[in-house]
């Protein structure tokens, strides 16, 4: 299910830089290839990568930071 990226890219929205990590976790492709093919810095696709991963391990735990962050917003705005 490798989403096909287009060569010229000129805006690198969540979803291409999601399916980009995507490839490179599969193995379909390299930091350093990722970034000759798309003209892209290798410390930026790395960076990309650190996120996704950052969010995925997020996503596992049984209380995500961004469910309690929100739960919080609710509890200060139901307080005042």
């Amino acid at each position: 299910m490798s989403e096909e990226l287009p060569e010229d890219i000129k805006r690198w929205t969540s979803k291409r830089r999601t399916a980009l990590v995507l490839q490179i976790i599969r193995g379909e492709t390299t930091v350093n290839e990722a970034a000759r093919q798309y003209d892209l810095k290798p410390s930026e696709i790395e960076q990309w990568y650190e996120t996704f991963l950052d969010a995925g391990e997020n996503g596992l735990k049984s209380r995500p930071k961004e469910e309690i962050e929100r739960k919080d917003a609710q509890i200060a705005r139901l307080q005042r």
